[in-house]
């Protein structure tokens, strides 16, 4: 199935599950069974085979029809064996740092309340990562069967940058998905998501090994582009009944507020915060500060760079797309039937008062020291990279463009893209796309890459033509022209552009 026809599909049922949705869920839950009744007839039908064959050789006894039924045996039990063994392929746990009662017995009270009150099921692990986001996560013990454990993950982050209202939305946002007729069918069909994802993807990337295997590929295949349609759907429907769980628990003005803080700092963490960390790389062995010390001060300080009317009004212009289960913001203020506004700068966060102060710093430390063993090498080695590229950046433009070696212009264009800016490194490229000698796939895919962040169309052109000569970027390729054509022409042109960059793929 190609995407137009995949978004097509998606489009239609959202309609049905917008005006019926009592018979989508039926249609999902019918859906999600017949994967495991497909799997289930597999292994039925082998055994049945294996029987029958056996029998049969022994009412017809010879060498040679035993012979034949072992040879039967031999192809038919690798393929029960693969089937059998993908019902109890376990998925990994969430990874965080455990939090106990003794540590936050404030956090656990309070989990404790919320699960009371929604008759929700217990919460087994409480865990602490250095995200700014929230989840709980539900796995069953064997693979598909047996007991839950649920996992609650809270961003360190998120606690620091968050009231302890927010937070409590937050909270009963996720555990929401576990509780209610509709969380129970919703947890269940999510973590069929993620066990028939996990099982397509080791079936496809072992498929070469043999043909059962390779069968296994091609059925999946098959069947995961519907399968991923109706579980989306419906997802995307529980994140609505889950935002619906936050209101009641906190109010709806509370959990709107809330949901505006995620958006707008959340998105300052990701593309202010951490890349202005990582940029002292460029001049320092050690970074002036750790991160985790410095997020409570630094939300505060920044608080006018992003809680900003313009940044609100950017967010609430971002529509629902299909890569994400949740909606877009615009669309869940709406549900909550608030308007959107900026939240107010916090003085107490969640994590002070959840967490208290101890076990905050405690985790602060903790978090900061883990950061820069991980991050260390890595920072030294960018640090060592910057102080070379910049000298021979230099060096580079110390001659006149015409003079520079054929091979170095592709390098000194690059350089310059990086520790300039990508319209500094114009001219570079399109005196070395002139050159005879070509193709050119790196400098064609970084002007056409320039030339569409301009809103030039023509950089489409330079992108094919980087993708036909050198197919390592045919999949950057077809993503940044997917992304240049969905927002200046639409779907059509942006699937027709996949088609035409990625015709295998899209055929799938």
């Amino acid at each position: 199935m190609d995407q137009l026809a995949y978004t097509h599909l998606v489009r239609r049922l959202e309609h049905d599950s917008n005006f019926h949705p009592a018979a989508f869920r039926s249609k999902v839950l019918l859906v999600s069974a017949s994967a495991y009744l497909a799997l289930f007839g597999v292994l039925i039908a082998i055994a049945t085979l294996l029987y029958l064959g056996l029998h049969w050789a022994q009412s017809h006894r010879s060498s040679y029809n035993m012979l034949r039924f072992g040879l039967f045996a031999l192809i038919m039990l690798p393929v029960f064996w693969v089937v059998f063994r993908s019902f109890f392929m376990r998925l990994p746990a969430p990874e965080g740092r455990p939090i106990r009662r003794e540590e936050a017995p404030k956090l656990f009270e309070t989990l404790d309340k919320i699960r009371l009150k929604l008759k929700g099921p217990k919460i087994h692990h409480v865990l602490i990562d250095s995200e700014y986001n929230a989840a709980i996560s539900q796995l069953p013990r064997f693979g598909l069967f047996g007991p839950h454990t649920n996992y609650l993950i809270l961003g360190l982050p998120y606690l620091l940058g968050v009231t302890h209202k927010e937070m409590l939305a937050t909270v009963a946002h996720e555990y929401g998905h576990l509780c209610g007729n509709h969380g129970k069918l919703g947890a269940w069909v999510y973590r069929q998501r993620r066990t028939f994802g996990a099982l397509y993807e080791q079936v496809r990337d072992s498929s070469d090994d043999n043909w059962i295997q390779a069968g296994m590929a091609r059925a999946l295949g098959k069947f995961m582009p519907y399968y991923n349609a109706y579980t989306f759907v419906l997802s995307r429907q529980d994140e609505y009944e889950a935002d619906r769980t936050a209101s009641q628990i906190v109010g709806a003005s509370a959990n709107a507020h809330g949901l505006v803080r995620d958006a707008l700092l959340g998105r300052w963490v990701h593309q202010d915060f951490w890349p202005k960390l990582y940029q002292q790389a460029e001049t320092a062995m050690r970074p002036s500060f750790m991160p985790f010390s410095a997020m409570r001060m630094a939300f505060k300080a920044s608080y006018e760079q992003w809680a900003t009317a313009e940044r609100l009004a950017e967010a609430l212009a971002e529509k629902s797309n299909l890569n994400d289960t949740h909606p877009a913001l615009s669309e869940r203020i709406a549900a909550t039937g608030q308007k959107a506004a900026l939240p107010t700068c916090i003085e107490v966060s969640a994590a002070d008062v959840l967490l208290g102060g101890t076990t905050t710093k405690t985790l602060i430390a903790e978090f900061d020291q883990d950061w820069w063993s991980k991050e260390s090498k890595k920072w030294e080695t960018r640090c060592k990279y910057v102080f070379r590229s910049k000298a021979r950046l230099q060096e580079l433009s110390a001659v006149p463009l015409a003079q520079v070696a054929l091979l170095d212009l592709q390098e000194f264009a690059l350089l310059i893209g990086e520790f300039d800016t990508p319209q500094a490194a114009k001219p570079v490229l399109e005196h070395l796309l002139k050159q005879t000698g070509g193709p050119y796939p790196k400098a064609a895919f970084v002007y056409g890459h320039i030339l569409l962040d301009e809103g030039n169309g023509r950089g489409l052109e330079h992108l094919e033509s980087a993708a036909a000569n050198d197919r390592r970027l045919v999949e950057q390729v077809a993503q940044l022209g997917y992304d240049f054509l969905m927002k200046h022409q639409g779907e059509y042109a942006a699937h027709a552009w996949w088609k035409k960059i990625m015709p295998a793929q899209a055929s799938d």
